[in-house]
């Protein structure tokens, strides 16, 4: 997964809006002239992976389009405190102006990726891939699922149009989980997957005689879940979630499930620790 401009472009130009409001930049506009020019670092505070630096800087080529880069890090490169990630050299005034809309995104797609990669760490040996899911951010979606993916897990579906998901609530309103199943493969089109929410053991004894492509093990326990994985046999994906957490996930993979799926990925993390320091 890549990043183009018009996927943050309106998201960096709408930050950088909040931030100037009506006045402008009162204390940057007071203490430096309009043609300063000069050089800044961005500077890794503390262990993790780099995500959306792109997205990121487009903060300071918004106020400055002579500006500069020079990367001592690309997106996916692990640092360490006190590393140089990338030098900034331009007007001052909009490498000021832009620090914290810089900063805000930068440190939360990091923050994102930094988790992400601990998670799959904690998984390695076992055959579960970890995923996102769509708790995210309103309007950051695209950015947060592409941390995701430079931490090393993979994307989850990025909306409602992208497959079924038939989850608890859908089949309440449905007569019977078969019938919402057998109601969704006369709705979509042949290259559309079906996931289906379960439970119970029970549930998923009914789900093994319907045609599904995933299904979507909530909230069981390891022993359950490996019942589940051995009653599965390898007719579907199986995809594990539900309070998951570094302390936990090891043992989750170990049932032989397919998928690990976090909302906490993106709706839990702690933000990255970057400071914008002069050179």
């Amino acid at each position: 997964m890549s990043l183009r401009e018009i996927q943050y472009r309106e998201i960096i130009e709408r930050a950088l809006l909040e931030d100037f409001s009506r006045g402008g930049d009162l204390t940057t506009e007071s203490l430096i002239p309009e043609n300063a020019r000069g050089t800044t670092v961005l500077r890794a505070r503390e262990n993790g992976v780099i995500a959306g630096l792109e997205a990121s800087l487009y903060a300071f080529k918004v106020l400055d389009k002579s500006v500069e880069f020079i990367f001592n890090k690309k997106d996916g490169d692990e640092v360490f405190p006190g590393d140089i990630i990338v030098k900034i050299s331009g007007n001052v005034r909009a490498m000021l102006s832009a620090e914290r809309t810089c900063l805000n995104l930068l440190g939360r797609l990091c923050g994102i990726a930094t988790l992400t990669n601990k998670l799959v760490k904690a998984v390695d040996g076992t055959k579960a891939k970890i995923a996102d899911t769509r708790k995210t951010t309103p309007g950051l979606r695209a950015l947060e699922k592409y941390a995701v993916k430079t931490g090393g897990g993979i994307n989850h579906r990025f909306g409602l149009d992208d497959a079924v998901m038939i989850k608890d609530n859908h089949i309440a309103f449905s007569n019977s989980l078969t019938e919402a199943v057998e109601k969704v493969r006369n709705f979509v089109g042949h290259t559309v997957k079906i996931e289906v929410e379960v439970d119970s053991l029970v549930q998923l004894e009914e789900l093994l005689k319907c045609p599904v492509d995933i299904v979507l093990l909530d909230n069981m326990s390891p022993e359950i879940l490996k019942k589940a994985v051995e009653m599965v046999n390898g007719k579907m994906i199986t995809e594990a979630s539900g309070n998951i957490s570094l302390e936990t996930i090891k043992e989750v993979a170990l049932t032989g499930v397919d998928i690990i799926s976090s909302g906490a990925l993106t709706h839990s993390i702690k933000n990255f620790d970057i400071g914008l320091d002069r050179e």
